[in-house]
């Protein structure tokens, strides 16, 4: 299997399964419990919170999760006032601002343009100085474009708002920028294991709880932690920060080698230069998307977010785009990264370019 989802999940590190396999082999102490073994488990989990803060700006804590969409909801639901977010967030911000929004809040979705930006001008204008909390994603999980997130988060200072930030697909990836008041992120997406995420919280920040019950992380949330989870995740972030410039150098080649390659059949979804460069969302007229899946069962990419793929509704981020449903459902998405060579990338669009041609053949 070549494997090309990047965006929906990553290879796990060996480095981070090394460090989960005592914590499910031999020791099963609960963090939480005053004796010699609780202690060191706990011991485990806040290296693990050092590890995972060292990719965060200064002034903060990290209290851990379940997964990122877990931190969303609490950061959301734990602010009051009027919300402002983007047309093209994850499902988990915009179900939840919805949800918020049928109970009363009053909450505004602002448009992204063509390159699937959003306009600062109009942001500005939307942030009112009654805004309680601005959310906007730093990497788009389905096109990849890096949002002016900085930007965004000196508007919503200015407004007195706080400002949330899904940082899930930049998170080790791209710098955390230094505004924000919530960030978001999952282990998963950094080579880490699922069902762990966190929330970091600038100090000074307080959030009711999602969760109720012995309040045992540092921003209240409740629930007994896994020390195997946060150690693969905190493994998974030393691992970024020590790589983060060869990661960032590698996926820079792959992305100007798959450009270069691509024929001109392909159009490239959402802007080529703010991108983050893992992420490759094409489209080619008429394309059959299903059947090139199940044409190429070995290669393993999406035909958009992961999170959504079953719903059978045409991509929201690619509509907010501008595109037609057609159109999203003649796109596909292609992410790498650390473990993905420039051989089998390549390999990989010659065959997918090969059986959309076939299609185009056959028809």
């Amino acid at each position: 299997m070549t494997y090309l989802d990047y965006q929906a999940t990553t290879p796990l590190a060996p480095e981070a399964l090394t460090a989960m396999l005592p914590w499910l082999e031999r020791q099963h102490a609960n963090p939480h419990s005053a004796h010699a073994a609780g202690r060191a488990a706990k011991a485990v989990v806040e290296v693990a919170r050092d590890e995972i803060a060292g990719l965060m700006p200064e002034g903060g804590a990290v209290s851990f999760t379940s997964g990122a969409t877990e931190a969303l909801n609490w950061a959301i639901k734990g602010i009051t006032g009027p919300i402002v977010t983007l047309a093209t967030e994850h499902a988990a911000v915009l179900d939840t601002v919805a949800a918020e929004a049928r109970k009363g809040r009053d909450v505004t979705v602002l448009p992204v343009g063509e390159d699937g930006l959003v306009d600062l001008a109009a942001a500005k204008a939307a942030i009112r100085p009654d805004t309680g909390l601005v959310a906007a994603m730093l990497v788009n999980n389905e096109i990849g474009v890096i949002q002016p997130v900085e930007q965004l988060a000196e508007l919503a200072r200015a407004a007195g708002a706080r400002f949330l930030c899904d940082a899930v697909q930049g998170y080790g990836r791209v710098l955390t920028p230094e505004g924000c008041d919530l960030v978001a992120i999952s282990a998963h997406k950094i080579h880490g294991p699922k069902g762990v995420g966190a929330l970091w919280i600038r100090d000074g920040v307080m959030l009711e709880p999602l969760l109720h019950g012995g309040g045992q992380e540092p921003g209240g949330r409740s629930g007994t932690l896994s020390p195997a989870l946060c150690a693969g995740f905190g493994a998974a972030a030393r691992l970024a920060k020590q790589r983060f410039g060869a990661d960032h150098a590698h996926g820079e080649q792959l992305f100007r080698a798959a450009l270069a390659h691509i024929g001109s059949d392909w159009t490239l979804n959402g802007s080529r230069d703010e991108r983050y460069h893992g992420n490759l969302n094409l489209r080619r007229t008429g394309l059959d998307v299903a059947r090139l899946m199940s044409d190429l069962r070995n290669i393993a990419f999406s035909a958009g977010s992961a999170c959504a793929s079953g719903s059978g509704r045409p991509s929201h981020v690619l509509r907010a785009i501008g595109l037609s449903d057609a159109e999203t459902r003649s796109s596909i998405r292609i992410g790498f990264g650390r473990y993905t060579s420039e051989e089998e990338l390549i390999e990989a669009l010659d065959r997918v370019d090969a059986a959309a041609r076939a299609q185009k053949a056959a028809a």
